[in-house]
């Protein structure tokens, strides 16, 4: 069942144009330079049609929730998304929306100036200017409330939100909302998932966020439940 996105109504746009793609089950909301609508999609279509022409010949990719371990030659999309889902110990599903944001993302970079690719809050981020995310975390008292700011001048980067309280993906943990930023945005999106599963209680906020710090590639993590919020990396906070 279709769930309305309406954080994108809080999308500050500035000078970008922004869009929409959806494609099946994908879902994006893109800002650039012009419209660039039909480059995303062709780009959607291509990825999608890999990755599912991929799961036709291994149905358990789409299923396992451990590491996946390709037995030979796969497709970028798919290696992306194993190589993501090893590095945080999850399932490569876990890393698929952040994936699907970056491979957009990267193409559309040819020709925009800047691109900001959304996926169900996972987020592939190209600005010449420094930018606030906020975080979205549900019914708690937290939520909009603070952002992280970012410097996504240099190189893209990923910011990806896991919740077990908000949207209809699979989580073994109780955070209202676990953020993750990242160079890799499936990386991103597959840490978030790894780290809320340890979010059981507010008193595993920081374990959680000890573990998440072993995640090779990991540069920042927000967890939020409740009243609580555990922060760790090279980001910083501010209010909204």
């Amino acid at each position: 069942m279709y769930e309305q996105r309406t954080y994108r109504h809080f999308i500050q746009k500035e000078h970008l144009v922004s869009f929409q793609v959806t494609v099946k089950e994908t879902d994006l909301w893109i800002c650039a330079d012009r419209p660039l609508a039909d480059e995303a999609k062709a780009v959607v279509l291509t990825v999608r049609g890999y990755l599912e022409s991929y799961i036709e010949m291994y149905p358990q990719f789409l299923k396992t929730l451990v590491p996946w371990r390709i037995p030979g030659p796969a497709p970028l999309i798919v290696k992306a998304m194993a190589d993501a889902g090893a590095i945080a110990g999850v399932g490569p599903m876990a890393a698929v929306a952040g994936a699907v944001a970056e491979a957009v993302g990267k193409e559309l970079m040819a020709i925009s100036d800047e691109v900001i690719v959304e996926n169900g809050g996972d987020i592939f981020i190209k600005l010449n200017r420094l930018c606030n995310c906020a975080i979205a975390a549900g019914k708690s008292p937290l939520s909009m409330r603070f952002g992280i700011r970012l410097d996504a001048t240099k190189a893209p980067i990923g910011v990806c939100t896991s919740s077990a309280t908000v949207g209809h993906s699979l989580s073994f943990g109780k955070a209202d909302a676990v953020c993750v930023v990242s160079s890799s945005c499936a990386l991103a999106d597959a840490a978030a998932t790894a780290i809320c599963n340890r979010v059981g209680s507010e008193k595993e906020i920081e374990q959680a966020i000890n573990a998440g710090k072993l995640i090779d590639g990991v540069s920042a993590i927000v967890v939020i439940m409740g009243d609580k919020v555990g922060f760790w990396g090279d980001a910083e906070l501010v209010p909204l």
